[in-house]
């Protein structure tokens, strides 16, 4: 997959292309209950400035909050994608908006259990970031979010931003 515009993606039969903004005041109404598989991106003009602390939820009582130096080796100045995300596949029954409004909740600070994708929520600009999501259909969610990360992973040398290990 082309990863370097969004007419790519977007060319690529994923939809939405909203700010996380809109998802949380809309609670994700528009996005379709089914699995499949989700990108948070940044425009070019998203300036990466980071926040010594995370806006997002202290899930359990720990806080996602990492290291500014930990957030600069992650960052990838030359990819819009920023974080590949799943709903569904394997042995999970969720779905896009279930999904989706878990990580914007966890982003509005709430104690929700979205740890993946959490170094988005360090960003300064993040409620400016646009999400799409492609649903899976026929194909297995997980498998899908995997080659994308595979395939990322093969243009830019290593996993997107936000794709932790742990």
């Amino acid at each position: 997959m082309n990863f370097t515009s969004l007419d790519a993606i977007r060319g690529a039969g994923f939809l939405g292309f909203t700010t996380v903004r809109e998802l949380q005041a809309t609670r994700c109404r528009e996005v379709p209950q089914e699995p499949g598989v989700y990108l948070i991106l940044r425009t070019p003009a998203h300036v990466c400035s980071f926040s010594p602390s995370s806006c997002g939820g202290r899930f359990k009582g720990k806080d996602p909050t990492v290291p500014i130096s930990r957030l600069h080796e992650h960052w990838i100045a030359a990819a819009i994608i920023i974080y590949i995300g799943k709903a569904g596949g394997g042995r999970s029954n969720a779905v896009l908006r279930r999904r989706l409004w878990d990580y914007m909740r966890f982003g509005a600070g709430e104690p929700v259990g979205h740890w993946g994708g959490r170094l988005i929520w360090q960003l300064d600009n993040c409620r400016d970031l646009i999400v799409c999501w492609k649903p899976s259909r026929n194909e297995d969610a997980a498998s899908i979010e995997s080659d994308l990360i595979g395939s990322f992973t093969a243009s830019y040398g290593r996993r997107p931003f936000a794709n932790l290990r742990n």
